[in-house]
Parts: structure tokens; C-alpha cells; sequence
């Protein structure tokens, strides 16, 4: 095929990629910032960095966004259904993030993949949806919630005689460390769906062969993606670090740990795209209940997971309507 299809879909992915980084850069550091662990700069440019290094952690997640979920035809059909995916994503991303609300771009992702393909007759694996995405999607709020209430749990009975200032001094300083360990989590999840979708529209389009992912195609999107996370998505900061719940510094070091532990085991051990966006939100619920159940602002917490359930039908509608437009080009 000609390359300038080519570089037109791995200009909309690195455009989504960039969404990415600022839509959920709130995921990584709203917490320290709201606890006044890091200054908001400081933190933007700590997540910049620990996105980047993140990326190249590993291919698994990569793998299964870029074969473990269509199988889009060769050709420009393939490449149309990898063009409308992204204009699907991006476009959810950007309504979610004016309105505020933490939704998934991984699930905006997917979700545009699957319409996509659907609206372009490809193949749709169920079978990969259902294990790596759908399960996991479940499952990883659930584990965040449990995980987030049971930490903060044995965190306020190991400094249950400590010194209240003195234990949120010690815990600011650890939140530097765990809002690292969350934006690492992020580039190795994030950072490399992108870099799977970018394979898969050099693999229809005849430029890429077997299976490993270009070197310069993960610097390119761990560059991208940490240039958007520097950017700062303001909105979407103030609902994770204030309107769910009022966290001081234990209860955001907990929360951060639990979700960052969540990414790494599902993108290293399992090769399962979840959504840092989920894990990080309902962490924050966990450790914030453990104060007391009206501490956490149910309301704010039932808009967000409407959100959530709305991602990939939403999506995937708008990347079925810009296939079916842009197949009247090709």
C-alpha cells in the first residue's frame, strides 16, 4: 500500500495517545496533589517521566490490543477500521474530559476497535474480548475496592499509636513514591495499546511482519503519551482528588499502591489491557470508606461508573459511524 494511509492512522493514534496522557494523567497524581504530597507541576513532570520509562516494561498488553481482539482484513478496509477505532476513542475521550468524568481511554480503545470492525465486517474475537478485556474489566474494580480498604485497614492499625503529624509527614513523602510506581503502571498499560493498534495498521497495511513491535514505534508512543500526561488534564484531577472523597496523605498512599500494583500484575503476568482509570477510582472508594461510608460521595462515585458503562457502546457507535464514513472515500 501506499504510506501515506499509513502515516495518517499512526498520526490518530499518536493524536489518541496523547488524549491518553492528559485524560488520565488525573489517574497517577490527583491524590498527591490533593494531599499536597507534590506540587502540581512537580507531579505532572514526575508522571511524565515514569510514563516513559513504563512503556518499554513490557509488550504483553501491546500483544493483545494489536491480535487478541480483531482481525481486520489487509488493505485499506484494515486500515480504515484501525483509523475509525481511533477517531471512536478519541472522541470519547475528549466529551468524557469535558464533562470531568475519570472513564477509561483503554475501554474507549477497545471499544472502538470492536464497532469498528463490526461496522467494516471484520472479525471480532470474542474469545479475546471476553478473557482480556471483559473479565478483567469486572474483575480489577472489585480487586481495587477490596484491595484499597484492606491496605488502608492494616495501615491505620500499624500507626494506630503514632503521631498523627508526624505519620502524614512520613506518608507525603511516600506518596512521591507510590504516585511513581502509578504513573509507571500507566505507561506500561497505556502506552502500549497504542503501540499494539500502531502494529496492527503496519500489519494490515503490508509494513510490518511477525511479532515483535518496532523499537521506534514504543519510543514514539511513550514519548507521545508522556508529552500528553504533561500536559495536565485539570478536570478530570479535581473529581479523583476532591469530589469522591477528602484523602489525606495514608489514604492516598494506599490508594495509589493498590491500583499500581493492580497494573502491573495484569500487564505483566496476565497481558490484560485494564483500565488504569477503574483501579485507581475505586481504590480511592476503598481507602475512603474505611473513614466511614458517607465519607465517600456515592453520587459523584454512580456518575463516574455510568461513565464507565457507557465507554465502550459509546465508542464503538462513534467508530461504526466513521468507518461507514470514511468507506465511502476508499
Amino acid at each position: 500500500m501506499d504510506l501515506l494511509p499509513i502515516i495518517m492512522v499512526i498520526t490518530l493514534a499518536m493524536v489518541f495517545n496523547y488524549t491518553n496522557g492528559f485524560h488520565d494523567s488525573a489517574n497517577a497524581i490527583a491524590t498527591s496533589i490533593s494531599t499536597r504530597a507534590l506540587t502540581p507541576r512537580v507531579a505532572l513532570a514526575m508522571a511524565a517521566v515514569a510514563n516513559f520509562v513504563g512503556a518499554f516494561a513490557g509488550q504483553k498488553v501491546a500483544d493483545t490490543v494489536g491480535k487478541g481482539i480483531i482481525d481486520p482484513p489487509s488493505g485499506s478496509t484494515g486500515l480504515a477500521i484501525c483509523a475509525a477505532a481511533l477517531i471512536g476513542a478519541i472522541g470519547w475521550n475528549l466529551l468524557t474530559w469535558w464533562f470531568g468524568l475519570p472513564s477509561s481511554s483503554s475501554h474507549a480503545l477497545i471499544g472502538g476497535l470492536v464497532g469498528a470492525a463490526l461496522a467494516g465486517s471484520a472479525t471480532v474475537l470474542w474469545s479475546g474480548v471476553w478473557d482480556k478485556v471483559v473479565i478483567p474489566m469486572i474483575l480489577s474494580p472489585f480487586v481495587g475496592l477490596v484491595g484499597g480498604y484492606l491496605l488502608m485497614l492494616v495501615i491505620l492499625w500499624l500507626f494506630r499509636r503514632s503521631n498523627p503529624g508526624k505519620t502524614a509527614r512520613g506518608f507525603r513523602s511516600a506518596q512521591t513514591v507510590s504516585a511513581a510506581a502509578m504513573a509507571f503502571g500507566h505507561g506500561l498499560q497505556d502506552a502500549s495499546k497504542t503501540a499494539g493498534v500502531v502494529v496492527l495498521a503496519l500489519t494490515v497495511g503490508g509494513y510490518q511482519t511477525g511479532t515483535g513491535i518496532p523499537p521506534w514505534v514504543l519510543l514514539m508512543s511513550a514519548t507521545v503519551i508522556s508529552l500528553g500526561t504533561y500536559s495536565g488534564g485539570w478536570r478530570i484531577m479535581r473529581t479523583l482528588g476532591r469530589r469522591i472523597i477528602h484523602l489525606d496523605p495514608p489514604h492516598g498512599f494506599a490508594a495509589e499502591t493498590t491500583a499500581a500494583s493492580i497494573l502491573w500484575i495484569a500487564g505483566r503476568v496476565f497481558g490484560a489491557p485494564i483500565s488504569t482509570t477503574h483501579v485507581i477510582t475505586t481504590a480511592i472508594m476503598g481507602v475512603g470508606a474505611t473513614k466511614r461510608l458517607s465519607a465517600v460521595r456515592w453520587g459523584v462515585a454512580t456518575n463516574i461508573v455510568t461513565a464507565w458503562v457507557l465507554t465502550m457502546p459509546g465508542a464503538g457507535l462513534v467508530a461504526a459511524v466513521s468507518y461507514f464514513l470514511i468507506a465511502r472515500f476508499i
